[in-house]
Formats: C-alpha cells, sequence, structure tokens
C-alpha cells in the first residue's frame, strides 16, 4: 500500500488487475484550512457493459508519437533540471484532487522552464464504471498525445473537471471527443482513435509494466526520481511548488 494517504491502490495482481475489485482503503484530502478527512474508497462491484468502439490495437501495434518507452507523455524543455512524474488514472478521485492542488503549479513549471512534467496515465478503475471509462480516458490519453502535446496540459485539466463520478457509466465518447477539441486537438484521427480505442492494448501494457516497477497507488508523484510523500505538499492549494524549487 502507498505510504501516504491520497492515493488508490490499484490490485495487487496485476495479470488480472482488471477483474479484481479496488479494494477499501483509507486516503486523505487536504483541505484548504489543512483539515484532513479520511474517506474509504470502495469499488463498484457492477459488470462493465459493453462498450461501442472495440479496441482495435494489437501488440505488434507501434507506440503512439511523444511518449516515452515507458508510456510516460514529456511536456517541458528536454534539459530541465527539475523532473516531475505523476502517475495517474483519470477515474481517480485523489488524482482530481491532485490536479486541482497542483495542476497550474505544474502547468507555470513547464511554462517558465523550471521544471518537465512526465504524466504516465495508466488504468485500473474500469470497475467504477458500467462502461470501461477508466482505459477509454488513457485511451483517449495517448490519442491527443499523438497528435501533439503544446495543449496536452489543458486537456488534462478538463478531463479531471468533468471526472464522472463512481459507479456510473462514465463519460461517452462524444463528451471525450468534445474535450480533446476543446484543448484543441481538432484533427478528425483523434476523434477516431477515442472511438476505435486504437491504444487500448498499449496502454494496459504500459499499465502492467508501471505496477510491476512498484507503484501501489495513484496519484504517485516523483520530483527528480524521489517519490513525494508529504501529504500537504500533493493535496494543498500550490504545495507542490515548493517542493520543485528546493530540487532546482
Amino acid at each position: 500500500m502507498s505510504t501516504y494517504p491520497g492515493g488508490w491502490p490499484p490490485p495487487q495482481n496485476q495479470a488480472s488487475n482488471r477483474r479484481l475489485l479496488v479494494i477499501a482503503t483509507p486516503f486523505v484530502v487536504l483541505l484548504v484550512a489543512a483539515v484532513a478527512i479520511g474517506i474509504g474508497l470502495l469499488a463498484r462491484s457492477a459488470a462493465a457493459e459493453y462498450v461501442p468502439g472495440t479496441p482495435t490495437a494489437t501488440a505488434g501495434d507501434s507506440a503512439p508519437a511523444h511518449v516515452l518507452a515507458d508510456g510516460a507523455v514529456r511536456i517541458g524543455e528536454p534539459g530541465a533540471k527539475v523532473t516531475v512524474r505523476v502517475v495517474m488514472d483519470l477515474q481517480c478521485p485523489a488524482c482530481k484532487a491532485f490536479e486541482e492542488a497542483n495542476g497550474k503549479v505544474l502547468e507555470d513549471a513547464v511554462r517558465d522552464g523550471t521544471a518537465a512534467v512526465e504524466y504516465s496515465v495508466i488504468t485500473f478503475l474500469d470497475r467504477a464504471s458500467t462502461t470501461e471509462y477508466s482505459s477509454r480516458a488513457g485511451n483517449a490519453a495517448f490519442c491527443v498525445a499523438n497528435s501533439g502535446v503544446d495543449g496536452y496540459q489543458a486537456w488534462l485539466s478538463d478531463m479531471f473537471t468533468r471526472q464522472p463520478e463512481e459507479g456510473g457509466a462514465g463519460l461517452p465518447d462524444s463528451a471525450l471527443i468534445d474535450i480533446a477539441e476543446s484543448a484543441g486537438y481538432t484533427d478528425p484521427a483523434v476523434a477516431q482513435c477515442i472511438t476505435d480505442r486504437e491504444y487500448d492494448t498499449y496502454l494496459r501494457t504500459k499499465t502492467d509494466e508501471v505496477l510491476n516497477s512498484g507503484v501501489n497507488s495513484t496519484p504517485t508523484v516523483t520530483v527528480n526520481g524521489e517519490q513525494v510523500t508529504d501529504a500537504t505538499a500533493l493535496m494543498s492549494p500550490n504545495g507542490l511548488a515548493a517542493v520543485i524549487a528546493a530540487a532546482r
């Protein structure tokens, strides 16, 4: 399990992580007033419904463009002295809380050259919706990255703003396409990629690799390779700024 509050634990059996329930575990979200609230996270047991757009990617398909070998999307200057890595599932409420607290910090760090950010999007929360939203959203992350990364952080912010409630149907593909287009991804190939779930197999392969590397909760955040375990830095507004500044 995670050594800090605020994360979702993915299933420990990686070979069956899309079939297992996410077990209940406490996580803490720090409010502006610095009050920690523990919330039990319980997976939904409803079976996933068929989703139009059966994945078309196969194990031999090429990786999306603008993505590192380990599946992370890197935004920022190649020579940045600080690298922040964020492992997330787009259905994860704690990841949404992290984005709300520190999304602008990461955007500013990229804009002024303070840091580069590597977004490692994985999927293990398909059980939290009835339409495999976690993996559909994860696939969309690679669809937009393949088209370019200039609008990636804006896209990510919009995705978390519109994150669906657990246990429901999740956003339809049409909404995922709308979010992509609003962030500047208007190429029809992006919409086709989303509906075809072109990178579904790639996403699941990279998810297994990330989980097998020792990641056991989302968000998992590292700065220059060191995991950030301070809940205040992770979940309080602009909390990560001081960590980035100290790493320069």
